[in-house]
């Protein structure tokens, strides 16, 4: 039966919802992972899926990935052979294998999709007139500058180093106009 106090329940059910839209955890990694970190203790598994008033073996599932992100560690517990678990309080090393693993994963894919169109066009795409080659062209410009910039400023926060501004409003100025702005 669950003894989770009133404090913790409102901690637990808000960082679950903020990870079922984060696109990273779901919302029981989430709760898991609240639960753990308002512990002093490490938690056995069916202590977990008991607060959390879940199967063991969903905890377990949804456990793993928590451990992949390395927001949670499986602890040693003195005379216990269960396995228990703690969360991760280096929020930094955290960010900084969220920011590598999925997010400069995301700006590395629009990049390389990038180059293959670009590839595609120099290869006279069937079709298609200079003109419109021309602003394709353009608007792939644009968007490598982009999201250049936003890969060198997610490394150098993984990294720890500091990110100039300047190098995203250069990116900025190189930019087509948007619609509205032109005449």
């Amino acid at each position: 039966m669950p003894t989770m106090d009133r404090s913790t329940g409102i901690f637990v059910d808000g960082i679950g919802a903020a990870a079922a839209t984060s696109g990273v955890l779901s919302q029981l990694q989430g709760r898991i992972f609240a639960l753990l970190y308002l512990q002093s203790r490490p938690l056995a598994l069916e202590d977990i899926a008991a607060e959390l008033d879940q199967s063991k073996s969903n905890v377990s599932v949804n456990i793993r990935g928590l451990v992949e992100w390395h927001l949670v560690r499986r602890a040693h517990v003195p005379g216990s052979r269960k396995d228990h678990y703690e969360a991760a309080t280096d929020f930094w090393r955290v960010m900084q294998e969220i920011m590598e693993r999925r997010f400069r994963w995301n700006l590395r894919q629009v990049l390389a999709t990038v180059a293959e169109t670009e590839r595609a066009l120099e290869g006279g795409g069937r079709g298609r007139r200079s003109e419109t080659a021309g602003f394709v062209a353009t608007r792939l410009n644009a968007l490598r500058a982009f999201f250049t910039a936003v890969d060198a400023g997610v490394g150098a926060f993984s990294q720890g180093r500091s990110f100039a501004p300047d190098t995203v409003k250069s990116v900025l100025r190189a930019l087509p106009p948007r619609s509205s702005e032109r005449s």
